[in-house]
Order: structure tokens, then C-alpha cells, then sequence
């Protein structure tokens, strides 16, 4: 029978809890160079963008293995509820701090904060809370962004369209069908990395052309680009936990560590002098997406770390993962308004400003874990569920 109990929870795959926090520590490298470079094909990190759709084939394959086996036990609601539990509070947390620290990010990148009256953004803070997209026409910030308060959650919002998607359809799927779904995600992906405009939404993106580069906001090209990069990743994850086909390696999270570095590492492609050969690029990215992330995944999830002295590192970087990834880009947001304020600074103070703004983003993550994310998530497991 289905009941209001909490279920306990399944035994992780911890290496893919660092290697959550391995990509979250890259994404954080990545936007602050963004500030120096603004995404170009110099940025020294410059696939870090891709760590969403490593995210994105981790959390496919967490659900299956948490959840598959648990539906005679477990109502749609139930596992709504525990997922909100898993993820919201730190949603709120994220965009709390995004309306703190939001005045403090005023610089000619952008241009509506300065008019943006105090009450406009205490109003839009209660709204990203819910997590339901803000639309371009209720923009504070300049950027069009469904969370002008915090960028990051656009991925959130579509990992909850892909968590509902799985409680009330993607669940029952065979694997037959799931596998028929990936191929077919597979060529949407394609389109997208090759920058094939089957839809006519693409035009608009000539400066992202042949990369996964969007989602982020509700125009049409950014709904396809979001949609397309949820749907391969997740019902990949989604597959690879069914079929239980894992590699084991010795050292796997150093060795998986080290190919996200790479991976996301890996100079923009196809810099000729006409960039006719761009669509390398998208070829890479295409590649990273179909091929390598599931890989990183599959040996992740067949490797361990109990007992080695890697253990306490993994739980640390597995820790913070997610805190890390939601709430560190208000920081970003004061580190571009310094820097377009202080554009004559020596090399070195703007250096020290980046490295202070990255430990400072790992500081406020593991203070916010363990403050603030875990009582909260045990308060909720006692008022939403009854007692085992």
C-alpha cells in the first residue's frame, strides 16, 4: 500500500556526488573568466557550459537507481514531495541571496538595475521561489533571464520538468521504448550541436551557433535549445541506471575526474579565419553530450572510494555540489560590477578579486549545506512525511 512514510534512501554512488561537485567548481571557474572573456573562443575554460548537460545525465540516472523500484510503495505526490524537499530549499536559498546581493551588482552590463525600484525586487524574489519563469518583459536586470536573480536556475526549472515528466509518464516507459526516446533525443541534439535550423528558431543565436550555448530564457530558440539539452542527457542517465551495464576502474573518480577537466577544458574548435569550419564544434559538443558524459557516468557509478583516502575528499566536493552550482553566481554578478568599475586595476588585483570570489562561492556553499539546506530538508521530511 502507498503511504505518507518516507522512504529511506537508497545507498549513493558516491563518486558521482564529487563528480557533481568536480563540474560545479568548473562551472564557478568558468563564469568568472566570463567576466574577462564573455564567452568567446579565447576563455581559457571554454566548454564549461557543458557541465549542465553532464548534470543533466547524472540526475537520469540518480532517479532511475533511487526510484524505479519504489513505485508500489510510493504515490506521484510522495516522490514530488521528496524531490522538492531534495532540491527547493537551496532553490530559495539561491535566489534569497541573488535579491540581497542584487544592487551590488550594478555595471553597464546591466542596465536595469539602477531603475529597478527595491519592492520590484523583493516582489520577484517571492516569484523565483516557486521556481515558475519570470518573462522578458518583467526583466531587472538586462539579461532576459527566467530568474533575473539568479541565471543558474534556468536548468533547475527544466530539471523539474524533467522530474514531473518521469513521475507521471517517463517511469512506466520499457526499456525498449527509453531506448527508442534516446536515439531520437539523439538526433535533436545533433541538430542542435550542427546548428541545423529544422525549426527556424536558430537564426536568432548566430553568436552560440554550433554549441549547446542557451535555455535560459522563453524565447523559442531558448526553449529548443533547453528542451533538446534536458532530454538526451536525462533519458540517457534514465537508461544507463536500467541497464546496470557500469565500468568498474581502479582510481575511477580521479580518472573521471580528470576527463570533466578536459572535457569542459577543451579550446573552442574550428577557428579558421573564414569559420567555416565551426561546425567542428559542434561535432565535439555532440560527441561530449551522446558519448562521453553517459561514459563518465557509467564509470563513476562502477567505481568506488570507500576506504582510500579519497573518500573524505569526494564527500566534501559531493557535499557542497549542489550548493555550489545554485548560489554561487550572485557573486559573479558583484565580481562583473567590480570589474567594470575597476578596468585599470593591475592584472594581479583582478586575479586576487577571482580567487577570493571562488573561495568565498565554496565557503558560502558548505556554511549554507550545513546551516541552513540540511535542518531544513530534515524539518520538511517531518512536517510533509509521517514517521517510519
Amino acid at each position: 500500500m502507498k503511504n505518507n512514510v518516507y522512504l529511506p534512501s537508497k545507498p549513493r554512488y558516491e563518486i558521482l556526488d564529487g563528480l557533481r561537485g568536480v563540474a560545479a567548481m568548473l562551472v564557478v571557474a568558468y563564469h568568472l573568466l566570463e567576466t574577462y572573456y564573455h564567452g568567446g573562443p579565447s576563455q581559457p575554460l571554454n566548454h564549461g557550459y557543458l557541465a549542465v548537460d553532464f548534470f543533466f545525465v547524472l540526475s537520469g540516472f540518480v532517479i532511475g537507481y533511487a526510484y524505479d523500484d519504489r513505485w508500489d510503495r510510493m504515490s506521484t505526490w510522495g516522490f514530488i514531495k521528496r524531490r522538492l524537499i531534495r532540491l527547493h530549499p537551496m532553490v530559495v536559498f539561491g535566489s534569497f541571496i541573488g535579491a540581497l546581493l542584487f544592487y551590488f551588482g550594478t555595471c553597464s552590463s546591466f542596465p536595469l538595475i539602477d531603475d529597478t525600484p527595491w519592492y520590484v525586487v523583493v516582489g520577484l524574489m517571492f516569484w523565483a521561489f516557486t521556481l515558475i519563469p519570470i518573462p522578458a518583459s518583467m526583466d531587472i536586470r538586462g539579461w532576459a533571464e527566467t530568474n533575473p536573480l539568479n541565471g543558474p536556475a534556468w536548468s533547475l526549472q527544466w530539471e523539474y520538468v524533467a522530474n514531473l515528466l518521469y513521475a507521471l509518464f517517463i517511469r512506466r516507459f520499457s526499456k525498449v521504448v527509453l531506448a527508442v526516446c534516446v536515439v531520437l533525443f539523439a538526433v535533436l541534439t545533433i541538430i542542435l550541436c550542427l546548428n541545423i535550423d529544422v525549426f527556424g528558431f536558430l537564426e536568432a543565436r548566430s553568436y552560440a551557433a554550433y554549441t549547446v550555448i542557451g535555455g535560459w530564457s522563453l524565447t523559442p530558440d531558448q526553449l529548443q535549445i533547453g528542451l533538446t539539452r534536458l532530454l538526451y542527457p536525462f533519458f540517457c542517465g534514465l537508461l544507463l541506471s536500467r541497464m546496470d551495464k557500469l565500468i568498474k576502474v581502479k582510481g575511477g573518480f580521479w580518472w573521471c575526474s580528470l576527463l570533466i577537466v578536459i572535457v569542459l577544458g577543451m579550446p573552442w574548435m574550428g577557428l579558421g579565419v573564414e569559420g567555416d569550419d565551426r561546425w567542428t564544434n559542434g561535432l565535439y559538443e555532440a560527441v561530449c553530450v551522446l558519448i562521453l558524459f553517459p561514459l563518465i557516468v557509467a564509470i563513476g557509478a562502477g567505481s568506488s572510494v570507500k576506504g582510500s583516502k579519497t573518500e573524505a575528499i569526494n564527500k566534501f566536493l559531493g557535499d557542497i555540489s549542489f550548493p555550489l552550482y545554485i548560489t554561487h553566481f550572485p557573486l559573479v554578478y558583484m565580481q562583473m560590477s567590480w570589474v567594470d568599475s575597476h578596468k585599470e586595476a593591475p592584472l594581479a588585483t583582478h586575479v586576487f578579486v577571482s580567487v577570493c570570489i571562488f573561495l568565498l562561492a565554496i565557503l558560502q556553499a558548505y556554511a549554507s549545506y550545513r546551516l541552513y539546506d540540511v535542518p531544513v530538508r530534515e524539518w520538511l521530511k517531518k512536517k510533509l512525511f509521517k514517521a517510519a
